[in-house]
């Protein structure tokens, strides 16, 4: 582990040591959630097709429907909140919402300060650039200037292949950076990047990173509520076998992406 994410991984700790009592609190937290009758997931707010802002100022796409169906499975009211990337697992330990639903990789390193319900959908790591532009393979990244979302997996992976990187909030300014130059290319979910660039009609050109397997995005939980997790992963795996999940695909993804 190199000192960046050493350093990531004791902020995370610390942020949860201010929410101490993570035995008999959390043990109950899902009666706490029925109580109150509302779970508070958290996401970005900026990662179309998945999560994003619409021009009524609400946050919709995939991952909230997802989450909304889930909560009303457990008979619960929703409530989205929208924060950084980059210090949304802090926010989660810190209490300041009950779960994250914001398309999050599962790693190794995330389980070992959160529990996951899920996963809820795959995909694979990929690099976009402009057509033309050469960048055909990870050695052509070499002296290019690469642009990540701050917090993502991806920038600790480009990170340590030592590439000349940028970061920003989120894919729109991703996608922007790219189409005026101000970066090479850009590493992102396939999926989401494709989506959002034919949406837009940017043209691009993309490979696969051929170093990494596909991955799962889950539900992130606090430790400690085996109850919630049991029953979140039972609402997810019900609106799988039912339809609803493809129902829910078709709308903002167009595909089943399992």
């Amino acid at each position: 582990m190199n000192s960046r994410r050493t350093i990531l991984k004791t902020a995370i700790v610390a942020a949860g040591f201010a929410v101490t009592g993570l035995t008999a609190a959390s043990a109950e937290e899902l009666d706490t959630l029925k109580e109150e009758g509302v779970i508070r997931i958290a996401m970005s707010g900026a990662y179309p097709p998945f999560n994003f802002v619409n021009d009524q100022n609400e946050v919709v796409g995939f991952d909230p429907a997802i989450g909304a169906e889930i909560a009303k499975r457990m008979g619960l009211e929703v409530e989205i909140i929208t924060t950084a990337w980059d210090g949304i697992i802090g926010g989660l330990l810190a209490n300041k919402y009950d779960a994250i639903v914001g398309s999050m990789t599962i790693t190794d390193e995330r389980d070992e300060v959160v529990d996951f319900v899920g996963p809820y959908y795959s995909d694979k790591r990929a690099i976009f650039s402009k057509p033309g532009s050469g960048i055909e393979s990870l050695d052509d990244l070499e002296g290019k200037r690469v642009g990540l979302t701050l917090g993502e997996t991806h920038e600790d992976w480009a990170r340590e292949r030592g590439y000349d990187i940028n970061t920003y909030k989120g894919l729109p300014e991703l996608l922007l950076e790219l189409e005026n130059g101000r970066v090479d290319a850009i590493v992102n979910d396939s999926i989401a990047a494709i989506l959002a660039m034919n949406e837009k009609g940017q043209e691009y050109q993309m490979f696969a990173d051929p170093t990494t397997e596909p991955f799962g995005a889950g539900i992130a939980i606090r430790e400690g509520s085996p109850a919630l997790a049991a029953e979140m992963q039972a609402a997810l795996d019900a609106l799988m076998a039912d339809g609803t999940y493809m129902q829910i695909a078709e709308e903002w993804v167009g595909d089943d992406i399992r």
